[in-house]
């Protein structure tokens, strides 16, 4: 596979070949064709060039079912949805709402990564991380996703640094395997765990895995805090793989504390979209955004997917 999370083009004329002989089916065609998709207009470098908006599968509200749910994002704009897992979900019935509805699943998000850490000191819950993660990369493969986001150490009072480093790096090369047979790449994310504090360490940490299945998911609003998103995209470059789209206020940090900063609607925080935007192109990324902010019903997510577009186009 290509680092640049576009598609490996052995892999790709294969795939062609197979369909064109009528030996993909189901969930396998659909999977093979979300990754051509993928290399031309979601998360590849060539071809047509554009963003595509996504929310997380709890932003939507409701006790509508899965279909209802998808059918709703595809009404209002948005181009896919993304999943947790491991999850209690019915995967045929995931399907046919993907299927049926016309909205991709780009990327799931491992749903235990913050309970079952890598970088614990206990091997047992390492160990569960590692099937964890493991079971998110299978399920991505069969919703046709490219990426699973991992959160992969948290440093705290009890976990050394240099242990979570360590630690963590161990774990993920286990899972490697796996990822390589599925296609489906591990896309760290940048959040709030005491741990890789800088771009510069982010983009070595990777780099050390020396493997294409290991990339970044850069969220943009939770860089805020501290620095600037931009400086973080010129430095990770093309191990980007995906965006968390979200805000944050300083102002608000300054004066109701810490986790109210992100208490505030896109375009209304101190995110520089034009220059993040600008800084996204720079490097050559076009791919998904995905909104991770409090959802809701239509109204609202409708008014999410206008502010994305607003961003998108600044």
């Amino acid at each position: 596979m290509d680092r640049q999370g576009g598609v490996d083009r052995r892999m790709f004329v294969k795939s062609t070949a197979m369909v064109s002989a009528g030996l993909l089916t189901g969930s396998s065609l659909s999977s093979e064709a979300a990754r051509a998709e993928e290399a031309t207009s979601g998360g590849g470098r060539e071809g047509a060039k554009r963003f595509r908006k996504a929310v997380k599968y709890g932003m939507v509200a409701g006790d509508g079912s899965i279909l209802e749910k998808f059918k709703l994002l595809k009404e209002l704009g948005f181009d896919g949805v993304e999943l947790d897992s491991p999850n209690k979900l019915d995967r045929a019935e995931v399907l046919r709402a993907r299927d049926q509805s016309g909205l991709s699943i780009p990327g799931v998000v491992d749903s235990v990564h913050w309970k079952l850490q890598l970088s614990n000191s206990d091997p047992k819950v390492r160990a569960q991380g590692v099937e964890a993660l493991k079971t998110a990369l299978r399920d991505a493969r069969a919703y046709g996703a490219t990426t699973v986001l991992l959160v992969p150490a948290v440093v705290d009072k009890q976990t050394y640094y240099d242990d979570a480093y360590k630690r963590s790096q161990e774990e993920i090369r286990k899972v490697l395997p796996v990822a390589q047979e599925t296609g489906v790449k591990i896309a760290i994310e940048n959040v709030w765990n005491s741990f890789l504090l800088s771009p510069l360490e982010a983009a070595r940490y990777v780099d050390e895995f020396a493997s294409p299945s290991v990339g970044w998911y850069f969220d943009v609003g939770n860089v805020v805090r501290a620095g600037w998103p931009e400086h973080w995209i010129r430095v990770l470059g093309k191990r980007i793989l995906k965006l968390d789209i979200k805000e944050y206020s300083r102002k608000k940090r300054d004066e109701l504390g810490l986790w109210k900063g992100f208490d505030v609607e896109l375009l209304e925080g101190d995110c520089d979209w034009p220059t993040v935007m600008k800084t996204l192109r720079e490097i050559g990324y076009s791919g998904w955004g995905t909104a991770e902010i409090p959802g809701g019903g239509r109204e609202r997510l409708k008014d999410i997917a206008e502010r994305m577009d607003r961003i998108f186009a600044s």
